[in-house]
């Protein structure tokens, strides 16, 4: 049996959309019958839990935030490993992305964010959804925002995404467009990122 599967991540600012996308995703994929894994960053272990947590701690050190993020994504990518073993399209909302543009965005340094995640899996496709930061927190209607949720913290993390695609070759797409059209993008690059890969399995 052919084991190897495809991880893709959908990542970008608070508010981007990239939850509503992993799963629009998620869900068209299925309908293909492919084995599909929907996962996220933090995700649901202890430390993941613990990391959402910190989120609302406004004076939390930025290498606490690093650390707590990485150490999560450690675990996590275990477990990403052995769904893509098993021929899964593994799809991520946020990944090591977000910790190099959140952290960076803090003072931390981008090399040193990278070699605390160096044996972390790549993603086969990275998707960055670009948007206004006024738009994104007017999406998320916040009656009590998190500590990065602020405009001016936001246009910093949304630069570093932008120069982090330019360095990487990830695709940016515009997501201040309707939903439809994003995903509708979206699935195009998967299907020939699918087409061009032998190994994933079909139920």
């Amino acid at each position: 049996m052919l084991k190897k599967g495809l991880f893709i991540v959908i990542d970008g600012i608070d508010g981007c959309g990239s939850t509503t996308h992993c799963k629009l995703l998620s869900d068209y994929l299925k309908e293909r019958k492919f084995k599909v894994k929907l996962t996220k960053e933090p995700t649901d272990s202890m430390i993941g839990i613990l990391s959402r947590r910190m989120l609302r701690g406004k004076n939390l050190s930025p290498l606490i935030d690093a650390l707590l993020f990485s150490a999560d994504r450690q675990q996590h990518t275990k477990e990403i490993q052995k769904h893509l073993n098993d021929g899964y399209v593994v799809i991520c909302d946020r990944y090591l992305e977000s910790t190099i543009a959140y952290q960076s965005s803090q003072g931390l340094s981008i090399d040193w964010l990278l070699e605390l995640n160096k044996d972390v899996i790549k993603p086969n496709l990275t998707f960055i959804l670009d948007i206004d930061p006024k738009l994104a927190l007017a999406r998320k209607h916040l009656d009590n925002p998190e500590k990065f949720e602020k405009v001016e913290f936001l246009t910093k993390v949304r630069q570093v995404y932008i120069d982090r695609k330019n360095k990487n070759n990830y695709l940016l797409l515009n997501s201040n467009r309707n939903i439809v059209d994003v995903q509708t993008t979206i699935r195009i690059y998967v299907d020939l990122k699918i087409n061009n890969n032998p190994n994933i399995i079909v139920k």
